[in-house]
């Protein structure tokens, strides 16, 4: 597999597979090299400005309409459709997912635990996690309500999309726009992770202000496959998400045909341990917002529909601080996750693989172990938190757990006591 990198993030890339696959000087010429079809493949509108216009120029074996009508397909434990039960304000939190007894592949080991917003409205997210042990070999997948941030926790993926091969691994993440076809493959026999089904505005990196040119994620750090292709006859199964719902249809080839291409809209991976963490190096622990990787705009500026932040390892040094994340309430809600190690802000209880739902302002923040031990700290000391990869889907709207989320057996019922040993320290005497 190779890999290619990106002169800048969802720049103009092209390959090819065979030598002059792609056409020159023409997108879509009368007769395309090697008897391709050209097919385009748009992630916004066609009028969209210049700078935020993302489409890619397929040449494939094949056009992607070539299938037979596409049937309901059952899938219990995935939905779109939220805020019909009563969303409680209580702070939650999920043990990991159990690996599946019978064969699961990536699509029917993914489980629905929150969102907001609809597909409809092309608006707010699904948040998802998987697991699988399975691959899928002849059976694709796309989804047509959002683009797919993934964020394995244990086990390699590799994802055959139409556009190349993408490997990755634990506390990498992979982002497939909407309409990308892809399986994956579970190179180490099993999987699991996390997964954010973005609804509105296409992901992109957040602007840097105050911090310059350089800090938090490189674009030249997002990778992009080059092109790949199978030529391979036979019963396959694509399966579609569109509003909300799975559907299947049948095809007599592999979809993912596709000899060359060009353009800005394509899957792509980033290493989160090449995130340049920005911090305090005087006093007062900054907003999270140092944190953000990738930002989903919504029509409100400055106010985001989806950030996607991640909590590296790092040194604090700031001085009569309390250096730990404060406890705080946002209009934000905020789903966390735990890909490797151990929360900083968290004793215990918050394992890799689970998850917790902070909803909007909804009171959080460090456990009573966490919070003496900080208040105890020698200061002129820097703190090293190395070891740890936990991240954050944040939304300016609140998530709305599911049914089935709010009925796991994961969900740990005394999450609520990891405040209750916080003691009254106030002496009306002592300022």
């Amino acid at each position: 597999m190779a890999l290619s990198y990106l002169s800048g993030f969802a720049n103009h890339q092209e390959t090819e597979a065979l030598p002059g696959a792609l056409p020159k000087g023409r997108n879509s010429p009368q007769r395309c090299p090697y008897g391709l079809y050209a097919e385009q493949l748009s992630g916004t509108a066609f009028t969209a400005p210049r700078g935020d216009n993302r489409h890619a120029w397929l040449y494939r074996i094949l056009p992607a309409a070539v299938h037979r009508s596409f049937q309901p397909l059952e899938h219990p434990l995935l939905a779109s459709d939220f805020g019909h039960l009563a969303t409680p304000p209580t702070q939650l939190r999920w043990d990991p997912l159990p690996f599946p007894a019978a064969p699961t592949d990536f699509v029917d080991g993914l489980v629905t635990f929150a969102g907001n917003g609809s597909p409809q409205g092309q608006s707010g997210c699904g948040i998802h996690l998987y697991a699988a042990n399975r691959s899928m070999d002849q059976r694709v997948f796309y989804d047509a309500d959002g683009e797919l941030l993934v964020v394995p926790q244990e086990g390699r993926l590799r994802f055959a999309t139409e556009l190349g091969l993408i490997d990755a691994e634990p506390q990498e993440i992979v982002v497939i726009p909407r309409g990308v076809r892809f399986r994956v493959e579970l190179p180490e026999g099993a999987g699991r992770g996390y997964v954010c089904e973005n609804f509105g505005a296409l992901y992109r990196l957040p602007d840097l202000g105050p911090i310059g040119s350089n800090g938090l994620a490189a674009p030249r750090d997002f990778l992009t496959p080059v092109a790949w292709f199978e030529d391979r006859s036979g019963p396959f199964e694509l399966v579609a998400k569109f509003m909300g719902k799975l559907w299947s249809a049948e095809m007599d080839h592999s979809p993912l045909d596709v000899v060359a291409w060009h353009g800005n809209y394509a899957p792509y991976k980033y290493d989160l341990r090449r995130f340049n963490t920005i911090g305090s190096v005087s006093h007062d622990h900054p907003d999270p917002s140092i944190f953000l990787v990738l930002q989903s705009r919504s029509d409100t500026p400055g106010v985001d529909s989806v950030d996607f932040l991640i909590f590296p390892p790092r040194v604090l040094v700031a001085e009569d601080t309390f250096r730990p994340p404060w406890f705080h309430r946002n209009i934000a809600s905020e789903f966390m996750g735990l890909i490797h190690g151990v929360y900083d802000a968290k004793a215990e209880g918050f394992r890799p693989g689970g998850a917790s739902l902070h909803n909007c302002m909804s009171g959080h923040g460090p456990d009573a172990a966490t919070f003496e031990r900080a208040i105890q700290a020698d200061l002129s000391q820097p703190d090293y938190i190395r070891d740890t990869m936990a991240f954050m889907f944040e939304t300016r709207c609140v998530l709305h757990p599911t049914r089935h989320a709010l009925e796991s057996a994961q969900l740990q019922a005394d999450y609520y006591r990891c405040w209750e040993g916080l003691r009254k320290h106030f002496d009306g005497r002592q300022p």
